[in-house]
């Protein structure tokens, strides 16, 4: 079936692709579900424009990249959990005193680049994206390539950094954002909810995981998300923290060249490879709304561990 339009993300950039004419029934087609299956492994994230965004589809695009997982912590708001189990609704209320500032500009929900699951042992494979109520300026979901980062390394700080693991906690505070912090950053207050969540979490081991891994394709990623980060594994030190912080400073400083930020339409959907990609959010201005409903897809890449062989069984995943 197909007859689908597949174009570049933006032009210059070496990952993403734009896909129009996606519908239920073409998803339900054998040769077009398994044309965006190598798509999605080949561009790392496919903005799905001009469809029909409803909750349904919404699934099915999720599921090109794997059956899909429920969120872990029962108090996330669902969509219709009997119906369509794993979709949840986020929404971002007006937040005028939970904010942050760059360089002048307060913003709400500011979210720094990461990967899902960072401070967990197991990665899920991806996730997926629709905008309901987006404000009238900001408020863009940013992917940044991994790939395309490790090539931009000086090939120093890439040896540097090619065979370390970094370290991860649960930690949603913005305040105790290190590495890669921007000029002028400030926090102006905290979100709703944020105490609660560092109180459940906070006896939980931190999480491992390699700061460059290799893909099937032999292609390398640079996979550190700076946000959770809390150094490097076995030189949590004066030394080791400045390299991390660098290897943050240059995702954050090749936002230009290795990521693609989206301008929410209510007839997206975006979907994205959480082993390959980082993600965040631009913020918008405090006073507006920002809602988005998301799927988490199963997965994992094998090569996350728990320090000192830890191992936790209480709810450990947090979604913005």
């Amino acid at each position: 079936m197909t007859g689908l339009e597949i174009q570049p993300l933006r032009e210059g950039l070496r990952f993403g692709a734009r896909v129009r004419g996606v519908t239920i029934d073409r998803l339900a087609d054998a040769e077009t579900h398994d044309q965006l299956v190598q798509l999605f492994e080949q561009a790392g994230v496919l903005v799905f424009e001009d469809v029909d965004a409803s909750p349904e589809l919404h699934v099915a695009v999720s599921n090109i990249a794997g059956p899909l997982k429920d969120h872990l912590q029962k108090s996330v708001a669902r969509v219709d959990q009997d119906a369509l189990p794993g979709v949840i609704d986020m929404i971002a209320a007006p937040e005028e005193e939970a904010a942050i500032e760059i360089d002048g500009n307060r913003l709400a929900c500011w979210l720094p680049w990461h990967f899902d699951h960072c401070y967990n042992n197991e990665l899920n494979r991806g996730a997926a994206l629709r905008a309901l109520e987006v404000p009238p300026e900001g408020g863009l979901t940013g992917f940044a390539d991994g790939i395309s980062l490790y090539q931009a390394l000086s090939p120093e700080l890439r040896a540097r950094i090619e065979n370390c693991n970094v370290i991860y906690r649960m930690n949603v505070v913005m305040e105790n954002f290190r590495f890669g912090r921007p000029e002028g950053f400030q926090v102006f207050g905290e979100r709703p909810g944020v105490w609660a969540v560092m109180d459940e979490m906070e006896d939980t081991p931190r999480a491992v995981h390699p700061a460059v891994w290799t893909r099937a394709s032999g292609e390398k990623v640079l996979h550190v998300s700076p946000w959770m980060a809390e150094g490097i594994e076995g030189a949590e030190d004066e030394e080791g923290n400045a390299l991390l912080n660098a290897v943050c400073q240059e995702i954050f400083a090749h936002e230009k060249d290795c990521a693609y930020f989206h301008s929410w339409k209510t007839n997206d959907i975006v979907l994205w490879d959480n082993w390959r990609m980082l993600h965040g959010v631009s913020g918008h201005a405090p006073q507006y709304r920002r809602r988005l409903q998301r799927t988490t897809i199963k997965g994992d890449y094998g090569l996350g561990r728990f320090e000192d062989g830890g191992s936790d069984s209480r709810l450990a995943e947090v979604t913005y």
